[in-house]
């Protein structure tokens, strides 16, 4: 007999055992900045969430420590379903390689939900800082600057485009300086002014910079070509063979948090990622719709932590 999916087998249990909704706004906890690719996902999907659900669903930006202020809220909060968090490959993946003191497990301390979006990093270069018009060319120009002389761009200290940047270093033997920034716009702003000419960051929040032709876009780094940019090559085909890192969001709740809110959560999800509206908005930042079962969440999550770890350890790299 074919295993039901755990939203079926969520639907099918006794009516008695669903819990009532917390009587107040759900709270979509984003530990991003506003404007950002993860901020307009977590907005999209609370808007919709808020028209499904009959409730508030406001989103709160808690910035701050790559992440680490809005998790730790979410960890701190009762899980009845009045607190969410948006979690991204940097705050729900990244930090577990990158601090050593966490308060929290993020594999064991948070109830996975759903992959929303995800997408490919994209090294992109400020065209007037480093002339460069391929991939051989950036490389050879990088390599034959002074050592710690380039600097490149993050969103923050355990961001994705930290770790990339870092795995870029260690993959095509460069010194490259690390420059953090608050948020992914201001990150963008830098590499658009040529002061921090480098960025390996989520296409989804270069993708406005590329396009106004601040910044010029070099590779991605998905392992084959990303179907919003075809003609862009992978840095795994640009001398670099095995170089992936992907950029993701996915919903969590706090440890506990009751089955049948999780299955309720992700059938309104699964009807979201359908709408043609929803589908545009992320196809035009550079997204792809990703709404999966819990399982694939967590396997994302406990993949990421064990490849960023044996990076942090060979880079060593360390925030604490």
């Amino acid at each position: 007999m074919q295993r039901r999916s755990f939203v079926a087998a969520m639907l099918a249990a006794p009516a008695v055992a669903q819990p009532q909704w917390p009587d107040r706004p759900v709270r979509l906890v984003v530990p991003d900045a506003p404007g950002g690719g993860n901020d307009i996902t977590g907005r999209i999907f609370a808007h919709h969430l808020q028209m499904a659900l009959g409730q508030g669903f406001p989103v709160e930006n808690r910035v701050g420590a790559g992440g680490r202020i809005g998790v730790e809220h979410v960890f701190r909060s009762p899980a009845d379903g009045g607190t969410l968090l948006l979690g991204n490959a940097g705050s729900n993946g990244i930090n577990a390689a990158l601090y050593q003191n966490l308060p929290y497990n993020l594999e064991a301390d948070f109830t996975p939900i759903s992959l929303l979006v995800t997408g490919p990093n994209a090294l992109c270069i400020n065209p007037r800082a480093l002339p460069a018009a391929n991939m051989a060319e950036l490389l050879a120009m990088l390599r034959a600057r002074p050592p710690g002389s380039v600097n490149y761009a993050s969103a923050g200290p355990g961001s994705s485009a930290h770790f990339s940047g870092e795995l870029f270093k260690a993959m095509a033997g460069l010194d490259l300086t690390h420059i953090p920034f608050r948020g992914a716009v201001q990150m963008g702003q830098a590499v658009a002014s040529g002061d921090t000419p480098v960025v390996i960051g989520n296409l989804v929040n270069l993708q406005g910079f590329i396009a106004r032709g601040e910044i010029r876009l070099m590779a991605v780094t998905s392992l084959v070509r990303w179907p919003a940019t075809p003609d862009v090559p992978t840095l795994h085909d640009s001398g670099l063979p095995g170089f992936e890192t992907l950029a993701w969001n996915g919903l969590f709740g706090p440890a506990g948090l009751a089955p049948a809110i999780t299955a309720r959560l992700l059938l309104e999800l699964r009807r979201i990622a359908g709408l043609a509206e929803v589908q545009e908005r992320i196809a035009a930042i550079g997204g792809q719709l990703v709404v999966s079962e819990p399982a694939a969440l967590a396997a994302r999550v406990r993949d990421d932590i064990t490849k960023w770890r044996r990076l942090a350890a060979q880079a060593n790299i360390r925030a604490d």
